[in-house]
């Protein structure tokens, strides 16, 4: 059964609450459909703010599917529960071909990262026809492959101001790709856990010294999957940092005083 967004029970509160791990703020959300230039359809969920602009939008690019990862791992469930109310943005995410989550399948295959660039291409597009603004792409783990390789590069180049990577093991993404992306000039913030499974925050700079733009920011403390909520929550804040520049606070609220709904764990 596909996971219906417009089943979260919102509650009013009765004065400031705190924001926890499974807190749901409001915000319009749709279950979306995708489709590829090669003819699969993606699945995957767009929210945006109930109202006022929408300062930014992230394209999100999930962890490694054969590992566990889906539109559904824990920092991009948590950017589409606060960012829309907290930060005015709007997040996209999206089951790369192949990939399941409660919202449903994705069709296609797990292509290791050759098809999915155009699951990358396509989600873009939505965006762009979608008519939201000031577009990055997020990659996480095997997400941040998928967006060093193809996002400097046409048609996505054009089509997103720059991107961020959490955790990226750079594995398949290559010199080459690094190259385009200091080619590209666009910015790219690398967020690199002290304690990452197969890159940490010396090897990272010194890998990404081939783009002169590139900000890579060691995260003391923190995994390769950004377990609890205070690295979370830092993940949240340096993203919403790098697309938001025009925004004054220096970090999200960690309180709402308005409706708030419970996910499901």
């Amino acid at each position: 059964m596909t996971f219906d967004p417009a089943s979260y029970a919102f509650s009013p509160s009765s004065g400031p609450a705190a924001i926890r791990a499974s807190t749901v703020l409001p915000a319009k959300r749709e279950n979306v459909e995708i489709t590829t230039d090669d003819g699969h359809v993606l699945v995957g969920e767009l929210a945006v703010p109930e109202s006022g602009e929408i300062t930014a939008t992230l394209i999100t690019l999930h962890p490694l599917p054969t590992h566990g990862g889906f539109m559904d791992s824990h920092v991009y469930r948590k950017a589409s529960y606060r960012l829309p109310a907290l930060a005015g943005i709007a997040v996209l995410r999206f089951n790369t071909r192949g990939t399941s989550s409660p919202r449903g399948t994705s069709q296609g295959k797990f292509e290791e990262g050759i098809g999915e660039r155009h699951d990358v291409e396509a989600a873009a597009r939505f965006a762009v026809e979608r008519g939201l603004p000031n577009r990055w792409l997020v990659g996480w783990s095997f997400g941040t492959e998928l967006a060093l390789m193809y996002g400097a590069v046409e048609p996505v180049a054009s089509q997103v101001e720059g991107a961020i990577l959490l955790s990226p093991p750079l594995h398949r993404a290559t010199d080459v790709h690094l190259k385009e992306w200091a080619s590209s000039g666009k910015p790219l913030k690398v967020l690199v856990p002290e304690h990452d499974d197969y890159l940490r925050p010396e090897a990272a700079a010194e890998r990404f010294v081939l783009v002169p733009q590139a900000n890579v920011v060691g995260v003391d403390g923190a995994k390769h999957l950004w377990v609890g909520e205070k690295y979370a929550a830092r993940a949240l804040n340096e993203i919403v940092a790098e697309v938001n520049r025009n925004a004054t606070a220096s970090e999200l609220p960690q309180e709402w005083n308005g409706p708030m709904a419970t996910a499901a764990p």
